[in-house]
This record gives C-alpha cells, sequence and structure tokens, in this order.
C-alpha cells in the first residue's frame, strides 16, 4: 500500500492520555506534522504537562485536564474540539499498581473506554457524511493481553486472548469493547497491540529509569525473579509512527501488533543499561554498577516471555523500526542523565505519597 500524506488526512486529532509517556511522545510527533491536538488528560501520577513544556504557547495545542470516567467531560471535549481523529492512550499501566489494586484499571481502562467509544458513536451521529467516512479511532492496546507467548511462538494479530494480571485483564476487556462498538456500530476504529515501549518521558516506575535512577543513586537495581522473562522492546518513537501509519492507511477493521522484533531477558537488558551506566555515570568507588544488580521476589503472574509478529504493519503499512535496541538504550541512558529536571520531582512526590 502507497504511503499517504499523514499531514493533510486527519489535521484535529484528540489524544487521550496525551501527558503520559507514549502520549506526549505522540503528541510531539503529531505538532510537527502541522496538526492540532487536543490532550485529554486526567494528570494523575503518570500524567505531566512538563513532558510538553516546549509546546507551551502553541496555538495548536489545546488542554482538556479530565477524567474519561466523567462522560459529560468526554462530550465537552468532543464536541467543543471536533476532531477528525482520536488517538486512545489513557490507562493505567501499571502491572505492580494493578496487582495492588485492581479496581482504578477497571476504571480507566474500561469503564473509561466505553465512555470514549459512547460519546464517539454520538459525535459522529452529528457529523456530516464526508466528516463520518474519514473519521477515524486508534485504540492503542498491549501484548499483555495475550498472555505468556510459548517458546518459538509470537503473537500475531489472531492470537487468543489470556491475560494474566488485573492490568492485561483491563485491557484486554477494553479490547473487547472496541470490537463490539465496531461490530455493532460500524464505528470506525483500530486497535494496536504493542510491545514493551522504552525512550524518553517514560515514568521513573517502568524498569529501565529504574534502573538509571537506582544506579546513579547507588542504590541495588532489582530485577524480578531470575531475570529470564523475555520481553520485545520498542523504542516510543517508533511506536509513534506507526500509530501515525495505522491512523493514515490502514483499511477498514484492520487492527494491527507493533513490535521490533527486539527480544531480550530482562536480566541481558539491566546489563546492558549497566554497561552504559558505566561509561556515562560510573560510580565514584570505580565499581562495575552491574555488580549490584539484586534479584528480587517474583511479581505474582509474571509472564515468562512476550514475542510480537508484526509482519501486517510491515507488509501493508510499510512501516518497520528504525531504531535499534542497541542504540536506543544508550540514548535512553543519556537523556535521563540529561534531564534529571523531569523525573527527579515526579520520583520525589510518588515516594511521599506512599509513605
Amino acid at each position: 500500500m502507497q504511503q499517504t500524506s499523514s499531514a493533510q488526512a486527519h489535521r484535529r486529532v484528540l489524544v487521550t492520555g496525551g501527558a503520559g509517556f507514549i502520549g506526549s511522545n505522540l503528541v510531539r510527533l503529531l505538532l510537527s506534522q502541522h496538526r492540532h491536538v487536543c490532550v485529554f488528560d486526567k494528570l494523575t501520577y503518570a500524567g505531566h504537562r512538563e513532558s510538553l513544556a516546549e509546546f507551551s504557547d502553541r496555538p495548536e495545542l489545546n488542554w482538556h485536564i479530565a477524567d474519561l470516567c466523567d462522560i459529560a467531560a468526554v462530550q465537552h471535549a468532543m464536541h467543543s474540539f471536533q476532531p477528525d481523529a482520536v488517538i486512545h492512550l489513557a490507562a493505567e499501566s501499571h502491572v505492580d499498581r494493578s496487582i495492588a489494586a485492581p479496581i482504578p484499571f477497571v476504571q480507566s481502562n474500561v469503564v473509561g473506554t466505553v465512555h470514549l467509544l459512547e460519546v464517539a458513536r454520538q459525535y459522529l451521529a452529528t457529523c456530516s457524511a464526508e466528516s463520518q467516512k474519514s473519521f477515524r479511532i486508534i485504540h492503542v492496546s498491549t501484548d499483555e493481553v495475550f498472555g505468556s507467548a510459548d517458546i518459538g511462538n509470537q503473537f500475531d494479530e489472531d492470537s487468543p486472548y489470556r491475560p494474566n494480571s488485573p492490568y492485561a485483564a483491563s485491557k484486554a476487556a477494553a479490547d473487547h469493547f472496541v470490537r463490539a462498538y465496531r461490530n455493532t456500530y460500524d464505528l470506525p476504529i483500530h486497535i494496536t497491540n504493542c510491545s514493551n515501549n522504552y525512550g524518553p518521558y517514560q515514568h521513573p516506575e517502568k524498569l529501565i529509569p529504574v534502573v538509571i535512577s537506582q544506579a546513579i543513586a547507588g542504590l541495588p537495581i532489582p530485577v524480578y525473579g531470575d531475570g529470564l522473562n523475555v520481553r520485545d522492546w520498542l523504542h516510543v518513537d517508533d511506536h509513534c509512527r506507526a500509530i501515525v501509519a495505522v491512523l493514515e492507511q490502514a483499511l477498514p477493521k484492520q487492527d494491527y501488533m507493533i513490535g521490533a522484533n527486539g527480544t531480550m531477558t530482562n536480566i541481558a537488558l539491566v546489563h546492558q543499561l549497566c554497561q552504559h551506566l558505566d561509561q556515562f555515570a560510573p560510580r565514584r568507588d570505580g565499581r562495575a554498577h552491574a555488580e549490584f544488580i539484586a534479584l528480587v521476589k517474583d511479581r505474582p503472574g509474571h509472564d515468562l516471555r512476550y514475542a510480537v509478529n508484526a509482519s501486517r504493519i510491515f507488509n501493508d503499512l510499510a512501516w518497520s523500526p528504525s531504531v535499534s535496541l542497541a542504540d536506543g538504550l544508550r540514548a535512553t541512558v543519556q537523556w535521563y542523565l540529561a534531564n534529571r529536571w523531569w523525573w527527579e520531582p515526579i520520583l520525589s512526590r510518588n515516594k511521599e505519597t506512599q509513605l
């Protein structure tokens, strides 16, 4: 399929969760393409206006600070901004938090998604036939809904759902509601299931930022279990390009797996990060950061292996990852070391709320 001019087809994009990790990187890409963007975000512990501070004076960027569980707020945002596309990223996403307190995940990820779907359905009924034809919704999900992949197998768009954590179950439920609305109401929506993202502006409670922050603080670097859990790592910039490709090029009712085939065990990933930290932020005592890796009690229901077959998006939309895992990890370490102003206050606030 020939790639269309992505900056032309959808000019007004509402991004839920646009102040989060993937969301803020996506908003940055959309603004670079001269689109108008409305960020709909609750600004919880994981959403930060600072992530888009350089665009604070840009008239193309609109903010709507609200909760998807407030359906009146969703209606107001949709009808006042009048988007021609919606990219749905807002979600509670940390597995450990879902194990400790599942109900907020059901509220945000399931109820919030249904509110968005229902408001979009009502909004489309008020649009012209031409606007209805071009309108698109992208529902961004995760490969975790498929559970743990057997050795030698990869997830694809037809894989059965087998969620093993409350987080994964909440995202799976949201996916099912999306398909139900698409099939029942002919809502123009696509589901993308991505592998593990990494890169700038990722919340400091996630694995890669944890390794970096613990290492430079001279603290033990925790790794769950034996560290042999395998993940497919996708740089956030590549993921954002894939989302835009789906927005502009996907055929009706087509869904996509998004991954970079960058599989690595967690322990190998941590060792690689430690090597970069040895170069860019060596310990004062001269010891290697890897000496302080500490295996800790495993997470309940911890999936052993994620692996993504992204051949459909490779073949249909001519998308492919441009950031190698080696280069991406090196750049990510450098970014966190250079941008402590962004993540240190977040880490401090989180510690205060946990006291």
